[in-house]
C-alpha cells in the first residue's frame, strides 16, 4: 500500500480521456457536474463526444440508451445519488431491461460525501444496482482498480454500474496487478478471520490486517472489487479455511456487500457473518474520516471485531 492517495472519481477522469483517445465509440454524458466526476477532462479533448445533459439524470439516462442503439458506448457520469436513485427508473426500464451497452459511472457514494450530508450521502446503490437483471455492478478500491475498470466496462456487452468516491484513498496496487470482473482478490493467507471489503473500506481492512499481525493475529483481506456477479468460490473458500467472517462497507448492510455474501454462504455454505456498514439509517454531516468512525467501518473497528473473538 503505497503512500500516495487518490479519489477514484479522479481515476475514472483519466481513464475515460486514455479509453476516448484509443475507442472513437466513447461518448460521455454528464448531468451538470462534470467538475466533481472529473469528466470535464474527456470533455476538453473530446467535446464533440462530450454532452452536459443538465441538472436532468433521467433524461440522460434516456439519450445514453439511445446512443447504445446506434452502436455509441456511453459513459454516463453524475454522483450516485443521482445515477442510482433519481434515474432508477430509466436504468430499468431502459437500460437493463433491452440489455443497452451503457455504463454508468456513480461518483460520491456512501457516507464518506462528508459535508453534503445524509441526503447526498447514497449508501442504498449497491442493493438497487445488483437487483437488477442484467446489470453487472463494480465498487473499486484504488486508482489502478478504477482505470482497469473503466477499459474493461468498455469491452463487455451490457449494463455496466461503477460505484467510485470522492474520497482520496491510498494506491493499493501496482500496475502490474491483474483484475477479472467476478473474481475477487485475496491479500494474505490468515486463518483466524477474513474481511471481505469493497471500495474505500478495502484500504481500511488492509490497514486492520497490519494492526492485527503485531499482535499475533493473522487474517486474511478478500477485496470485493466486483459486487455482481459475485465471486461465490471465494466466498465459501474463505467460509471453510477461517474462523471468522466479516463484511466491511461504506453502505447500507441491508442489501449491500453483506448482504450478497450472506444469501451465497446460506446456499453453499453456511457461516456466520459480521456485518460492518451503516446499519439502516441515513448518514450524517461530517469530515469523511470522522463518519467513518461514527458508522464504525474503519481500520480500528475492524480490528477489533476481529480481536474481540480472540482476546
Amino acid at each position: 500500500m503505497k503512500e500516495e492517495k487518490k479519489a477514484t472519481r479522479q481515476s475514472y477522469g483519466e481513464a475515460l480521456l486514455e479509453l476516448g483517445r484509443e475507442n472513437k465509440k466513447v461518448v460521455v454524458l454528464d448531468a451538470d457536474l462534470a467538475g466533481a466526476t472529473k469528466t470535464d477532462l474527456f470533455a476538453k479533448e473530446f467535446p464533440e463526444r462530450f454532452f452536459d445533459m443538465g441538472i436532468a439524470e433521467a433524461n440522460m439516462m434516456g439519450t445514453a440508451a439511445g446512443l447504445a442503439t446506434c452502436g455509441k458506448i456511453p459513459y454516463a457520469s453524475t454522483f450516485a445519488v443521482f445515477a442510482a436513485g433519481r434515474a432508477y427508473d430509466q436504468i430499468r426500464n431502459s437500460i437493463c431491461y433491452p440489455k443497452l451497452n451503457v455504463k454508468i459511472g456513480a461518483t460520491h457514494c456512501g457516507i464518506t460525501v462528508g459535508e453534503d450530508g445524509a441526503t447526498h450521502q447514497m449508501i442504498e446503490d449497491i442493493s438497487l444496482m445488483r437487483t437488477l437483471p442484467n446489470m453487472t455492478v463494480l465498487s473499486t478500491s484504488d486508482d489502478t482498480q478504477t482505470k482497469w475498470a473503466v477499459k474493461e466496462m468498455s469491452q463487455i456487452e451490457g449494463p455496466v454500474y461503477l460505484r467510485l468516491a470522492r474520497l482520496a484513498t491510498p494506491i493499493l496496487y501496482d500496475k502490474n496487478q491483474k483484475f477479472e470482473i467476478g473474481k475477487a482478490i485475496q491479500i494474505g493467507e490468515g486463518t483466524q478471520a477474513t474481511v471481505f471489503a469493497t471500495g474505500v473500506t478495502v484500504a481500511e481492512a488492509i490497514q486492520a490486517q497490519k494492526m492485527l499481525e503485531e499482535k499475533g493475529i493473522h487474517i486474511r483481506v478478500v477485496d470485493m472489487h466486483t459486487i455482481k456477479p459475485i465471486d461465490k468460490e471465494m466466498i465459501v473458500k474463505c467460509a471453510k479455511e477461517t474462523k471468522q467472517l466479516i463484511s466491511v462497507e461504506d453502505h447500507n448492510i441491508i442489501g449491500g456487500l453483506g448482504a450478497a455474501i450472506a444469501e451465497v454462504l446460506t446456499e453453499e455454505y453456511p457461516a456466520k457473518l459480521t456485518r460492518l456498514g451503516i446499519k439502516d439509517t441515513f448518514g450524517k454531516s461530517g469530515k469523511a474520516e470522522k463518519l467513518m468512525e461514527y458508522f464504525g467501518i474503519t481500520a480500528k473497528s475492524i480490528a477489533k471485531n476481529v480481536v474481540y473473538c480472540y482476546d
